[in-house]
């Protein structure tokens, strides 16, 4: 007789294959396996449910992708085009460098790659293909590899979901992204000049230093909201969760009472598009959390535990591993099903090798953020396509060096825990 298990994940692929959602997918599944288990399927229901309304947690996921939405509508994304213009414009690719600073500043806010790329994404690359300086292709590949920065520097959605799944501090989780994230803008910052300078790209019009002040009070209300967001984590004002819920409504007052740049019916819009991604995490939370349970009955980690025990691989060898097949992974599967139900199965071998989870969790979020951009799946590389109206294979290519440039990082962040976890251990964690 066929394993049940293995009817459920060839059950799971083919309705993947056919177009369906991968949280449904996952539900399906899950219910086929108790079925063929001889468990009641209402199970499933009960672990969903149960998975859903014990994890306060997951309250920050809509409260973070509301506030980015309401960023996207008002002019936040433009004022703060405008700072990053005059700081970093004036050299040689400077656009280039506009892109990497502004997508650093927007990630302290929305925590969503596709946030940034929709939204600040958008409007940087029709700065960028203005009359003709920067090629359409250009400007959707660097625009694809700065988006990725946004859910590794705090606040992240991919961090709140990894927290989920292995038990660890928000807080921590969040400030151990904090210097990935610089790191992975200054080798993509460093690849923009070096690509400026082979391209002769040209040295944009540079805001005069005079109007630095002014265009800084201009974005200093949006400035300001990362700061208030991590100083209210880090200084035990609010959870994480409550910052989100801080984040909208910061977002709503600046957008609407101060810069005056959302309608009611904009506002309505942005709370439908909101409910639409929303709905569309949560599906893949609800599948995920089913599908573990049979990941747990079936005892999967244990045992893959044991088999890697096999091959007597020491904790680095064992994260190169993890980097070789996440990376893999992500070109086929999307970032949230790599975090909800491939991360967990790792997470006991993990431990057993003393890895540290906080650690483990940023070089998770990073490899999964990398199959963003990387082919057939990439979502990334579909949005910024679209919206330059670019053949994919030719954003690819303008887009190879910074994949690069991210790999060398990745290799640095994996190898090097103390270089991650130096914050979160100033904040007092002891791992």
């Amino acid at each position: 007789m066929t394993d049940p298990f293995l009817l459920s994940l060839i059950l799971i692929i083919a309705l993947a294959l056919s177009g369906l959602s991968i949280g449904l997918a996952m539900i399906c599944g899950s219910t086929l396996y108790l079925i063929l288990k001889g468990f009641d399927p209402s199970i499933a229901a009960e672990t969903l449910l149960q998975g859903l309304f014990n994890s306060y947690t997951l309250l920050a996921i809509p409260l973070f992708i509301l506030a980015a939405d309401i960023m996207n509508v008002g002019s936040l994304a433009d004022r703060l085009l405008r700072f990053c213009q005059a700081l970093v414009g004036r050299f040689r690719g400077g656009l280039g460098h506009v892109n990497v600073v502004s997508s650093l500043i927007f990630s302290g806010m929305s925590g969503s790659a596709v946030a940034d790329a929709v939204g600040m994404g958008r409007i940087i690359i029709g700065m960028m293909t203005k009359d003709g300086k920067y090629t359409a292709s250009y400007s959707a590949a660097i625009t694809a590899a700065t988006a990725t920065i946004g859910p590794i520097i705090p606040p992240s959605i991919p961090m709140v979901l990894y927290a989920l799944v292995s038990d660890q501090s928000i807080g921590y989780l969040f400030a151990a992204g904090m210097a990935p994230g610089l790191l992975m803008g200054l080798v993509l910052a460093v690849m923009n000049t070096v690509i400026a300078r082979r391209r002769n790209f040209p040295v944009d019009d540079s805001v005069p230093l005079s109007e630095m002040p002014n265009v800084t009070v201009q974005a200093f209300p949006a400035l300001m909201l990362p700061v208030i967001l991590l100083g209210g984590i880090y200084g035990g004002i609010m959870t994480p969760t409550e910052a989100a819920a801080v984040a909208a409504f910061y977002a709503l007052v600046i957008s609407v009472v101060v810069y005056r740049s959302v309608s009611a019916g904009q506002f309505y819009s942005t709370l439908l598009n909101s409910a639409r991604s929303t709905a569309t995490v949560g599906i893949l939370i609800a599948g995920a959390l089913t599908f573990n349970y049979v990941i747990t009955r079936e005892n999967v980690p244990n045992s893959i535990a044991d088999f890697m025990a096999q091959f007597e691989l020491s904790k680095w060898g064992f994260l190169l591993a993890i980097n070789v097949l996440f990376l893999a992974l992500g070109c086929i599967i999307e970032a949230g099903a790599i975090l909800l139900i491939i991360a967990p199965i790792f997470i006991p071998t993990a431990q057993a090798l003393g890895i540290d989870l906080v650690h483990f969790g940023v070089v998770v979020v990073v490899n999964a953020m990398l199959g963003l951009i990387t082919p057939p799946y990439g979502l990334l590389l579909f949005i910024v396509a679209n919206i330059t109206k670019q053949p994919l294979a030719r954003v690819v290519r303008d887009l190879v060096p910074f994949i690069i440039a991210l790999f060398a990082a990745l290799a640095f962040i994996t190898f090097v825990p103390d270089f991650v976890l130096f914050l979160p251990r100033m904040l007092g964690y002891t791992g």
